[in-house]
């Protein structure tokens, strides 16, 4: 990369005065990209990409986490939906299951189910994107592995790429895990739907 540009700066351009201003400030950028394009190359050798295993066991205990965390949010579910299944167990006939509110309880029950699935995706999916959009880079999987998601420039991700991420994942499990197995196998441990979002996951 040095040799070309030199060769650009003293060979391509003899025709032109050497000593003018637009020559020196031209060659004042080049260098100053040369000089980047080095800084870069030296910290992307130094990244550590986090493989299978580490991954795998960070999303082991995530899903402990969700886990205790979707059945604390269950228990109210769990007692509404017994509750209403006790009052339909008091219509005995038939008949007055319209006249005694049978119908009302069964859409209470439904609506309780519904309503529950909504709040858990809702609470996963925040969980993963505001975890790994933080400065923490990471769920708490990944913080107890000491790993964290990046951009392809290595810096923290948004909100949003965060949430394509997360989304992603539904395409990812329907390879039946070879989407998340490809991390052991590609260039920089991606997973599919690090690919699909644009970014990596990194050790700390």
């Amino acid at each position: 990369m040095i040799s070309k540009s030199i060769y650009y700066f003293y060979f391509k351009k003899t025709d032109k005065n050497i000593l003018s201003v637009d020559f020196f400030y031209e060659f004042s950028k080049k260098i100053k990209l040369i000089v980047m394009e080095i800084i870069s190359s030296s910290e992307q050798s130094q990244v550590k990409y986090a493989g299978f295993w580490l991954r795998f066991a960070a999303y082991l205990i995530d899903q402990f986490v969700i886990s205790a965390a979707v059945f604390i949010v269950a228990i109210p579910v769990v007692l509404g939906i017994i509750a209403f299944g006790l009052n339909l167990k008091e219509i005995k006939n038939s008949s007055d299951f319209f006249t005694q509110g049978g119908l009302l309880m069964v859409g209470g029950i439904v609506g309780l189910v519904v309503l529950a699935i909504l709040v858990f995706i809702v609470m996963i999916w925040l969980y993963y994107a505001l975890m790994e959009s933080s400065k923490f880079g990471g769920t708490l999987g990944k913080m107890a592995v000491s790993i964290k998601v990046v951009d392809y420039e290595y810096n923290r991700i948004s909100f949003g790429r965060a949430t394509g991420r997360y989304f992603s994942r539904i395409i990812t499990n329907m390879t039946f895990w070879i989407g998340f197995i490809i991390a052991g196998f590609t260039q920089k441990k991606q997973a599919l739907h690090d690919l699909m979002a644009g970014c990596l996951v990194v050790c700390k």
